[in-house]
């Protein structure tokens, strides 16, 4: 699940027609000739060895998802450049950007796109669609393609980054953005309440304290908000069980495996502070959106989320970043990750299968450039010192976190819990989707009815589940 990035958006919406804007930057650009995958051969100059760089001298034209539209002026002005300076090296490669007036990633339309074989060269994913996209066979395995020579910072990706985007061994996409969940808090009510806004709780008993502390404060104020609509309350179900050590799926992948202690510890607890403690609001079936409007209004004290939920609410809501502070989620056995990424059409050329990877190392992997000019990004006034995405270990974090502290334009002391504490990322489910639509009804039913049976709820969702599960 994601947020208002055009990352791992969730949220349902109207799909939205799809506009096409071709960045041609030289005129004589040509196309590949070939479209089978693997055997398309070098065209003006390529080399056919899979492992090799992209001969500056090849010529090929991209379709590339989700360039930005032109209603994010300041980030479609970054991609104009970014094609600029990528074509000052491979000047023969064709940029088309492809862009939506929404979201960049609608899961209907997505699935529609992936059925009709219409998706672009180098198109859009989260995580969670990998298995989606190799049932319809639209992914090339870009396995023999990607090595420390076409991605020199390779060493430095995070494996479990890299490891959300394999099957048996085989490599099939690149990542753009990673996140975990945390501790999202309203530092003004924090202090409001008494509470200290740079030491956020870290068990789920110190958060049921705090959020009683924080309703007390009255004038419509919830202490700690939850989803429990539109697949969310599924979502972050998963979260506060991986938080606990749980698990929703077995290790065979077949079975549910959440109607346990945990999985009612976490349920009751919610139960309880909804009903006994009255901290949670009366307002519920709350989705995506809601719990951001709420915090931003100063009426919610804390609720988990990723990191770029603040961009959001600053850029979108108005916001300011200063209100805002960070800490890793309660429990901190696991916390639930995720992120996007992109993969290449299956049956394009060897020739677009090296550019697509040239491009993505370019604009998406590789410190100091593309989405890493923190410095840019300052100037165009966008969002710098959020935590995430930051799948890079070794000397690119060092560097990588060292220039997001220059260039930040929002405190990011306040996050320092969240990056200070790590907890290990967990992998959404499997079939996550239609999981979380099953697990929404006992979100819902806890948060909306007080004498909610926590142990029917457990068990006709588990049956459920596991009839997703002996479908797949």
């Amino acid at each position: 699940m994601r947020s208002a990035r055009i990352r791992r958006t969730r949220r349902a919406g109207a799909v939205t027609l799809v506009s096409a804007l071709t960045l041609t930057l030289l005129a004589a650009c040509g196309t590949s000739s070939s479209d089978n995958n693997n055997g398309g051969g070098s065209e003006g100059g390529g080399s056919s060895d899979p492992a090799a760089p992209l001969d500056p001298k090849t010529k090929v034209t991209l379709t590339i998802d989700c360039m930005p539209p032109t209603a994010k002026a300041a980030e479609l002005k970054q991609w104009k450049e970014d094609v600029a300076t990528f074509n000052k090296t491979y000047p023969n490669v064709t940029i088309e950007g492809r862009s939506t007036a929404g979201q960049c990633l609608e899961p209907p339309r997505f699935t529609a796109m992936l059925k009709a074989k219409s998706q672009p060269d180098v198109f859009y994913t989260y995580f969670t669609d990998l298995q989606q996209v190799l049932d319809n066979d639209g992914a090339a395995d870009i396995t023999a393609y990607v090595n420390d020579k076409t991605v020199p910072l390779l060493k430095d990706i995070d494996p479990n980054v890299l490891g959300s985007l394999k099957q048996d061994g085989k490599l099939y996409g690149l990542p753009t953005s990673n996140y975990t969940m945390g501790l999202l808090i309203n530092r003004r009510l924090f202090q409001q309440a008494g509470l200290d806004p740079d030491a956020p709780p870290r068990t789920w008993e110190e958060v049921r304290a705090a959020a009683k502390k924080i309703a007390g404060l009255g004038n419509g104020i919830s202490g700690f908000g939850e989803y429990s609509a539109g697949n969310t309350g599924g979502w972050h179900f998963t979260a506060q069980l991986y938080s606990l050590g749980g698990d929703i799926v077995d290790a065979s992948g077949k079975k549910a495996a959440f109607n346990n202690d945990l999985g009612k510890q976490v349920a009751k607890n919610l139960h309880a502070m909804r009903w006994e403690d009255d901290s949670m609001g009366k307002t519920q079936l709350l989705q995506w959106g809601d719990l951001q409007k709420q915090i931003a209004g100063d009426k919610l004290g804390m609720f988990l989320a990723a990191p770029d939920d603040i961009a959001y609410m600053v850029q979108q809501l108005g916001a300011k970043y200063e209100n805002f502070g960070m800490g890793p989620i309660p429990g901190e056995k696991a916390t639930l990750a995720g992120g996007n990424n992109y993969m290449v059409k299956k049956g394009i050329s060897d020739d677009k299968i090296k550019a697509a990877v040239a491009w993505l190392n370019f604009k998406n992997l590789t410190v100091g450039k593309g989405q890493f000019d923190w410095s840019r990004s300052k100037a165009d006034g966008l969002p710098v010192g959020v935590p995430q995405p930051n799948f890079w270990l070794n000397d690119s974090k060092a560097k990588d976190d060292a220039a997001r502290v220059e260039h930040a334009t929002m405190p990011v002391a306040n996050f320092r819990t969240f990056m200070d504490n790590p907890v290990a990322g967990k992998a959404e489910p499997p079939k996550a989707q239609e999981i979380y639509k099953v697990l929404d009804t006992v979100m819902s039913g806890i948060l909306t009815n007080k004498d909610a049976d926590v142990d029917k709820l457990l068990a006709t969702a588990e049956t459920q589940v596991n009839q997703v599960l002996a479908n797949q």
